[in-house]
């Protein structure tokens, strides 16, 4: 019986011989050449006028506030449903994170909730008088936007709070005719291991603000005015990518539209035979428009989902809890008195499959029987 990870990468001869043509022809491995073409690759890609490469994800949310002038002790909006590093981009500048919870239907911010949280001066929040919203984080989970997405811009944009969109997962989702990641006035992707396309790390950032564009290049060189001269004009840090990652990106980027349709096969297969299956809910997910990054399913508690992660194991069948809630995660447990009803539904209940792309047909026919035997 083989082993089926939850998740892993997958790199051909292609990056192979990519990355061993880059190291004969005398290359630094630092940022230089092959990163700035990964960028047009990527802005090209999602439509956006810019694409700057940082280190990570989370450092792209990070540099992102650094952009838009966040500073200690400023308010952003931030899902209490995501992974940690989207608080913790927040928390590395020294602003604070203020949560929100999540709609069932998409795992994305509530708009509601969302609206009540941002005025901070009302009885309801009034530790925090005399403080303001100063950006908004949209988190796509698993490629989804929120179903009220174009109400919160409009809002946004009415109290002039900018938004940046954590679109880590979500290389290869749209809404409508508009790449996730692209709608805000910035937005970031990841390129970590078990991403659709990877670098074993990396981050992008795209806008079409031409302003913000060159802050972020300032950002992660230190704040140099030019490249490889020591004057500094503005406040930054040392983010700057590699072209050897670009080499390996620049290659996963050629197979990406492939991939997505891969994915979309492997999300269809598991629901077609899960989805009848008791005690199992899938989110509403439309493959027209959406690239799951996971297979993601909910089953009724937090104890049967336990049985069946330790049942699969024994079957050598890989899976992954949901996030826990920012909430409950120590950094952010004064958020406790609020509620977070659905985020903490979907954190106890929640259920990441295997999602490789090196699974075949077969292998996920044989994960799904052993998932039913496992709730019998």
């Amino acid at each position: 019986m083989k082993q089926i990870p939850q998740i892993e990468p997958l790199f051909g001869e292609e990056e192979t011989n990519a990355v061993t043509e880059y190291m004969k022809s005398g290359g630094w491995l630092m940022e230089y050449e092959k990163t700035r073409e990964l960028e047009k690759m990527i802005a090209n890609y999602v439509d956006a006028k810019y694409c700057v490469m940082v280190p990570n994800g989370t450092l792209a949310i990070s540099a992102m506030l650094l952009a838009l002038g966040i500073k200690p002790g400023d308010e952003v909006i931030v899902p209490d449903y995501t992974m940690m590093a989207t608080a913790t981009a927040v928390s590395l500048i020294g602003a604070k994170p203020v949560l929100v919870d999540i709609e069932p239907q998409t795992l994305a911010i509530d708009y509601n909730q969302y609206h009540d949280r941002r005025i901070t001066n009302t009885p309801m929040f009034n530790t925090r008088k005399g403080k303001e919203t100063k950006a908004v984080i949209l988190v796509s989970i698993n490629g989804r936007v929120t179903k009220d997405q174009q109400s919160l811009y409009n809002n946004t944009m009415h109290h002039d709070i900018p938004v940046i969109e954590d679109a880590a997962q979500s290389l290869g989702s749209w809404f409508g005719d508009e790449h996730v990641g692209t709608m805000g006035d910035m937005g970031s992707f990841s390129f970590s291991s078990a991403k659709i396309i990877s670098s074993g790390g990396g981050g992008a950032v795209v806008t079409d603000n031409k302003e913000y564009y060159e802050k972020l290049k300032l950002i992660k060189d230190f704040g140099r005015e030019k490249a490889g001269i020591d004057k500094c004009i503005y406040p930054g840090i040392n983010l700057k990518f590699t072209d050897l990652q670009a080499v390996v990106l620049i290659e996963q980027m050629k197979k990406l539209s492939q991939r997505i349709e891969r994915k979309k096969e492997m999300y269809k297969r598991y629901r077609e035979t899960l989805e009848n299956v008791r005690d199992i809910k899938f989110i509403d997910t439309n493959l027209r428009y959406t690239t799951p990054w996971f297979v993601d399913i909910l089953v009724k508690s937090r104890k049967q989902r336990a049985d069946l992660i330790d049942y699969l194991k024994t079957k050598r069948i890989g899976t992954r809890p949901f996030y826990p809630s920012l909430h409950t995660q120590l950094p952010y447990s004064d958020a406790t008195s609020m509620r977070f009803v659905v985020s903490s539904h979907v954190s106890n209940c929640g259920l990441w499959l295997p999602s490789s792309l090196t699974l075949t047909d077969d292998d996920i026919d044989y994960v799904c029987k052993e998932i039913k035997g496992g709730l019998k």
